[in-house]
């Protein structure tokens, strides 16, 4: 797609590349790279570490600013830093993550730089906000519709949820599911484990991502394979002590794993993978899993059905986390079938497929193609139409 011209890109709102955090991280870096392999000329804004940050990354000019290092404000005053600076380095086409950032489009759009936001899931349901920053992120989103030339949906159920709640529009622009294939064992020894023989979870500890009750729920189960956790709460001290206590001695509490290759090796080799992720559109943990060809077992939301649809399982509650990993332990053919299946549907989450569609949308905002800003009139809906019964108790 390269042959229309080259155009200037720039990635604003998330912590930045190398992807070491989130969705957001990895779809910058999956799709930014591509996007600079393309021959484009890709600005990625990231947010200082301290240490000697390097200037380019496979392909994309990086740009490194501070931000106040608080849960409240980390976000936003780096964005706001960013916009300041991308308003003076006008570029074709801008993307933003994540609509909490929404108060800086304004400068963006008086910059006369045509702009998506990528509005990410519903934040406004995540229990660690409060009354002030859920009503926040509810107006977030409001302006992100008013003031973006697009909007970019990760899931089918975030798209349902924007034109049922503001009647827009979205671009549906999912993950990738990387290919984990014929990965050794290596790097299981160092950690105590053994290929087929351990349930995994990856996940930040945060309550909608349900680490604690997949460890309840495993704890009153009679599995006899260990349960890996993988993952910390980077401000709640509070939630992760929760977490050790319910844990016994089958659970293997090894914090976060910042080494790719040893986590790939994680994901490809567990009986099952066991994901908690209830408020977030298309999860990319998720999409690892499959495209490891590993059986998933998930919490019993529409983003979750969406990818797995009848290969994957379900729970709602921490018995429904026993009755799966006792399942998955009985029977370990239909375990595998199951994994087999999923492989499959991992197909259709294909970076560079995604890469095409920001390409495209890119060129749409160079070219005016693109709705632009519209009225913000929110509709009283409390959350995605495409939600399951589940969805209701788990993100109140």
């Amino acid at each position: 797609m390269t042959g229309q011209g080259s155009m200037r890109i720039a990635l604003v709102g998330t912590r930045g590349v190398p992807a070491r955090y989130g969705g957001f991280e990895t779809a910058v870096d999956e799709v930014g790279r591509r996007l600079a392999a393309r021959g484009h000329d890709v600005t990625v804004y990231c947010r200082s570490t301290g240490e000697d940050a390097p200037r380019t990354y496979a392909g994309m000019r990086l740009v490194h600013l501070p931000a106040v290092r608080t849960r409240s404000l980390e976000t936003l005053s780096h964005t706001g830093l960013s916009v300041l600076h991308l308003a003076a380095h006008r570029v074709d086409a801008a993307i933003v993550f994540n609509a909490a950032n929404s108060p800086w489009l304004p400068v963006v759009r008086a910059a006369r730089i045509p702009v998506a936001t990528h509005v990410d899931g519903l934040e406004w349901k995540r229990a660690k906000w409060g009354p002030n920053g859920r009503r926040y992120y509810r107006a977030a989103e409001s302006l992100s519709v008013r003031w973006s030339d697009a909007l970019i949906a990760d899931a089918e159920g975030i798209a349902q949820y924007y034109r049922d709640a503001f009647a827009v529009d979205t671009t549906l622009l999912t993950y990738g599911a990387p290919r984990l294939d014929g990965l050794g064992t290596g790097r299981l020894v160092e950690l105590g484990v053994e290929a087929d023989g351990y349930h995994l979870v990856v996940a930040r500890f945060e309550p909608e991502n349900h680490v604690d009750l997949i460890v309840d729920g495993y704890r009153r189960s009679g599995a006899r394979l260990p349960l890996v956790v993988v993952g910390g709460a980077p401000y709640s001290d509070a939630y992760t002590a929760r977490v050790r206590e319910l844990a016994d001695e089958r659970v293997h509490l090894l914090g976060p794993v910042w080494d790719q290759d040893q986590l790939d090796e994680l994901y490809a080799h567990a009986r099952t993978y066991l994901h908690g992720h209830s408020v977030g559109g298309t999860n990319p943990s998720l999409l690892r899993a499959i495209g490891a060809g590993t059986a998933v077992t998930a919490f019993d939301v529409s983003f979750n059905r969406e990818v797995l649809g009848a290969d994957g399982r379900f729970f709602a509650d921490a018995d429904g986390v026993a009755v799966a990993v006792e399942e998955a332990e009985s029977d370990p053919a239909a375990t595998a079938d199951r994994a087999a299946g999923l492989r499959v549907r991992a197909e259709a989450y294909d970076w560079d497929r995604v890469a095409d569609g920001y390409e495209q949308l890119c060129r749409d905002l160079h070219a005016r193609r693109v709705p632009g800003p519209r009225r913000s009139r929110r509709r009283p809906v409390d959350g995605p139409a495409t939600a399951s019964p589940a969805d209701s108790e788990a993100l109140r």
